[in-house]
């Protein structure tokens, strides 16, 4: 007798071996902690655009930030306050479209999903900015980074 295929296990061997490679390489990967770095990336490169909008409404009024837009908040707070139109600091009004084309917002949690180039509408960026009296130096952060590692980084620029 000759018969020719394979033998069941022989089959659960090949499957089992497959099984523990792609696991491997599922592990190693790590798509969850991937995504993780390239949302708090993104974050960062929202905070500096926002910081050097602001910088330069700064530099364009000689030294001091300008709110004479219509749909801008005012004076920089004080106080820790989130970026968004309601309940926070409207912001938008103050550097879009002037210093940049589109308020970014938080990759997972802010909203509009594409960003704000309509200060209008309602947004809400889930970024915080904050003016400190003391020092002269405005920060912006993100609260909501991710975990890479096991805790989230500070994403935080002050200027």
């Amino acid at each position: 007798m000759n018969k020719k295929g394979f033998t069941l296990i022989e089959l659960l061997i090949v499957v089992g071996i497959l099984a523990v490679l792609i696991g491997a390489i599922a592990a190693a990967i790590n798509p969850g902690k991937q995504f993780a770095v390239a949302n708090n990336t993104r974050r960062w490169a929202d905070n500096m655009n926002i910081m050097n909008a602001i910088s330069q409404n700064i530099i364009d009024n000689q030294g001091i930030f300008a709110t004479s837009s219509a749909e801008c908040g005012g004076d920089i707070p004080t106080t820790t306050m989130a970026i968004k139109k309601t309940g926070g600091y409207d912001l938008c009004g103050c550097i879009v479209p002037y210093y940049i084309g589109n308020l970014a917002v938080d990759p997972t949690d802010g909203s509009p999903a594409g960003g704000v180039s309509d200060c209008t509408a309602d947004y809400d960026t889930a970024y915080n900015i904050v003016y400190n009296t003391t020092t002269g130096r405005i920060t912006i952060s993100a609260p909501k980074a991710q975990s890479e590692n096991g805790s989230p980084p500070t994403i935080s620029i002050t200027r």
